[in-house]
């Protein structure tokens, strides 16, 4: 069984974590805990993460051991909910100024650049969760032969449109700011658009398919 915790966060809000494995079967069951807690009295939303999940009350939930119980009482039945999401296909330019570290993930690897990026391109990637900042998407599928560390001295500005990975995760981020992943790609995207509705413009079960349209040096 796995193990569960639940955490407050201020006066409004606890995070449900789970210690589950990393894969689509396990955040199926986070997006159906999700959906399930939604529809609680006093919920102002259900917000799902990666093996965990965020619910904003509006008022200052009295009894945290009754909803921990419920939570992974709804955790252990098993409930999943699969989604049919849309693809999104996005044109990639491998390595350049957009992608000064994918010469570092060919050594990390022991692969050539060319492999990285057929690796990396081959499979359509599933959003587990957006989050992180506006309209980023976590994202699953990468192929184990590409997991590298972070980077011991993060970048403090990456470029909105870049394409990182790290651990066993990849992502394009959606805005100017700090990382500490490999950037090995950039594109032009906008994941978030506060002027579009809705403003994120994928969702969780929503894929992503990367097409590498150039490998520069």
């Amino acid at each position: 069984m796995s193990e569960t915790r639940l955490t407050p966060i201020g006066s409004h809000a606890v995070l449900f974590q789970v210690d589950c494995p990393f894969d689509l079967e396990h955040q199926q069951r986070i997006w159906a805990l999700s959906d399930a807690c939604a529809a609680w009295p006093g919920i102002r939303e259900a917000v799902p993460g990666m093996t965990n999940l965020t619910l904003l009350f509006d008022h200052v939930p009295e009894d945290l051991a009754r909803i921990s119980d419920e939570l992974t009482k709804l955790w252990t039945s098993g409930i999943r909910k699969e989604v049919e999401g849309k693809l999104l296909e996005i044109d990639i330019t491998y390595g350049g100024k957009g992608g000064p570290h994918l010469a570092d993930v060919s050594d990390l690897t022991g692969l050539s650049i060319d492999e990285v990026v057929r690796l990396h391109s081959a499979p359509d990637y599933t959003v587990y969760a957006v989050g992180s900042h506006a309209g980023y998407c976590y994202l699953g599928g990468l192929d184990p032969r590409l997991e590298t560390p972070r980077r011991k001295v993060p970048l403090t500005r990456l470029p909105g449109g870049s394409l990182s990975v790290a651990g066993l995760q990849t992502g394009v981020s959606a805005s100017d700011g700090p990382s500490g992943w490999n950037t090995i790609g950039s594109a032009e995207v906008r994941f978030f658009d506060p002027t579009r509705e809705p403003a994120a413009l994928l969702r969780p079960g929503d894929r992503i398919r990367f097409k590498p349209v150039e490998v520069a040096p």
